[in-house]
């Protein structure tokens, strides 16, 4: 992975670049072991949300998501009505994609249902992403089984960013600052 030392010198994953927005989520967020089942349906919900976008895309309009989905509360989201769907389509704050509004309410129902058979979301999340393989291989794994447990918008791509963004694996550049700081964790 190439590394960029224009934002401040330190050295960082060059996906970031130089804005604002996207270091200080790769300096502080990405990559940081999350178990929260809430914080872990925000990363699912986003990384799906940004399926043919540009994560940062998908950045800008967190505040809007977090207000559309009741800071990611599977119980709140897991009820969502028809009614409440049309009113999020019609929020600029959010991507406004049908199938991928629809998967966050199947997903929270989801989140719920692995949190009765497993104890918490975590617990089963992370079963799935710390399997022994290629990254791909795994997140491929993670893929077929989240979709067999009912969840959707969750293809091979979006959970290897899923495993990324919450630490399952830690994908920082090995010159990166943050490779060391996220490998302690």
């Amino acid at each position: 992975m190439e590394i960029s030392r224009e934002y401040d010198g330190r050295p960082r994953c060059n996906w970031c670049g130089v804005d604002e927005l996207y270091v200080r989520y790769h300096d502080l967020e990405w990559g940081v072991p999350v178990h929260d089942d809430n914080t872990l349906f925000e990363y699912l919900t986003l990384e799906g949300a940004q399926a043919g976008l540009s994560w940062y895309t998908v950045l800008q309009r967190r505040d809007g998501y977090r207000q559309a989905f009741a800071n990611f509360d599977p119980q709140a989201v897991a009820k969502y009505s028809d009614k409440k769907v049309e009113r999020i389509l019609q929020d600029p704050g959010v991507i406004r994609h049908r199938q991928k509004i629809m998967s966050a309410v199947t997903n929270a129902q989801a989140v719920l249902d692995a949190q009765r058979e497993h104890g918490s979301f975590d617990e089963y999340l992370w079963s799935l992403g710390t399997l022994e393989g290629d990254e791909m291989v795994v997140a491929k794994s993670m893929s077929k089984q989240l979709a067999r447990d009912g969840f959707k918008f969750v293809g091979p791509t979006i959970c290897l960013s899923l495993m990324q963004a919450v630490g399952i694996v830690n994908d920082h550049a090995r010159a990166c600052f943050r490779f060391k700081e996220v490998a302690r964790l």
